[in-house]
């Protein structure tokens, strides 16, 4: 009788494991997608970070996708940020220098 338990425990060990590891066949395909998500050439505006989908894979979103959309948008703020700090120099070199007298509130 303990013999029959143990091959029974074996077998359905074996069936959990078999469909856990997809040689069951009861498992999805995983899809493969070779590009990532699509981004404007333009500059990024909010609604395309809305908009944009990862392939999910196994265990999550495809690491390549999110890496490139993390680089693109590291560029861009990067690039964000100079361009707003060239502006204000630009701002602060053409306003006219303080004379130290208030300035009238209409």
């Amino acid at each position: 009788m303990y013999v029959v338990f143990v091959v029974v425990a074996g077998v359905v060990l074996f069936t959990v494991m078999a469909v856990a590891l997809g040689h069951g066949d009861l498992l999805e395909e995983e899809s493969q997608v070779v590009a990532g998500p699509e981004l404007p050439e333009r500059s990024l505006r909010p609604s395309d970070l809305e908009n944009i989908r990862f392939a999910v894979v196994l265990r999550g979103y495809r690491m390549d996708q999110v890496d490139g959309v993390i680089e693109r948008l590291e560029a861009e703020l990067e690039w964000r940020d100079r361009r707003i700090a060239e502006l204000e120099d630009g701002v602060a070199a053409t306003d006219p220098p303080s004379t130290g007298r208030a300035r009238p509130s209409w």
